[in-house]
């Protein structure tokens, strides 16, 4: 084949079911990289994929300001892309194979204050006086108790809550399942929201929290409903539902678990994503030493 781009853009429907079915991506994960090739295929026009033209629509996003994480994201899905294409004959050779991801910089995740944080879902908990309110307190403890991911949260069944065990079942990335413990605060909230969803809720409708309109709550409610929370809060900087994630491995580490343990929560498929928590932590140590010592 030619690589055109009028025949890649023919196949863009069975490249999603690759996605979807030989990969397990994720919806977000999936919808992103469909985005990152439909936007190549755009500035090829009639032209082929090749090597040079890639490398020029990537030049193009980075005089826009498109940042390295976001580079590196779209060679990514490009490289997911052409060795699929590659498989189905849709191109002969694989253009993307002398393509350098971007050398991409972590921050360190923002972590609030575990006085701070608890404080504010205790004062959460007992002011929580209508159904959404409730909903919102067993989000939010769900977020930071268990360390879910948004859509981890947004995703749980109300089957998949084992309140004998204090235990909630969870689908990850890849579509892998984890069973994670609930905290006590999580398994009330969740019990108290439990008895007020069928005002909520459609008699049909087997998600754990759902929206106003009584269907599966939406990722980009919860989104809001955690800035807005943690940014109502004095001395909580405004977090985002990952922010929570993050306070939470941050914590549990910094109270002695070991990091494999704390891998195994957050679902993570290597170690070394959860090894940044070791860097959050020993700068929290190095804020408290110089704070402390006479002669720091």
């Amino acid at each position: 084949m030619d690589g055109s781009a009028a025949a890649l853009r023919s196949a863009m429907t069975d490249f999603d079911r690759y996605m979807a079915a030989e990969r397990g991506f994720s919806a977000h994960t999936a919808t992103a990289y469909r985005r990152d090739v439909e936007d190549l295929l755009a500035f090829l026009g009639d032209e082929p994929m090749t090597t040079a033209l890639i490398r020029a629509w990537l030049a193009q996003a980075r005089e826009r300001g498109v940042g390295s994480a976001t580079v590196a994201r779209r060679i990514a899905s490009l490289r997911c892309f052409a060795h699929w294409a590659v498989r189905q004959g849709l191109l002969d050779a694989d253009p993307t194979l002398r393509l350098r991801s971007p050398r991409v910089v972590s921050d360190l995740p923002r972590v609030a204050d575990s006085d701070r944080l608890n404080e504010a879902l205790d004062t959460l908990n007992r002011v929580a006086d209508d159904p959404i309110a409730v909903r919102d307190v067993a989000a939010l403890e769900l977020l930071y108790g268990s360390g879910l991911r948004v859509s981890e949260v947004c995703s749980i069944d109300v089957g998949d809550i084992d309140h004998e065990r204090r235990t909630v079942r969870v689908l990850g990335k890849g579509a892998k399942q984890r069973v994670v413990p609930l905290t006590v605060p999580a398994s009330r909230a969740i019990q108290r929201w439990t008895s007020v969803r069928a005002t909520l809720a459609n008699p049909d409708e087997c998600a754990l929290l759902v929206g106003s309109r009584g269907r599966r709550l939406d990722v980009r409610v919860l989104r809001r409903v955690v800035h807005e929370t943690t940014a109502a809060f004095p001395g909580l900087p405004e977090l985002a539902p990952h922010g929570l994630r993050h306070s939470m491995a941050s914590h549990v580490l910094e109270g002695g678990a070991d990091l494999r343990y704390v891998q195994q929560l957050l679902g993570h498929a290597s170690l070394a994503s959860t090894q940044i928590y070791t860097h959050v932590s020993a700068e929290r140590l190095r804020s408290a030493y110089q704070n402390a010592h006479p002669r720091a």
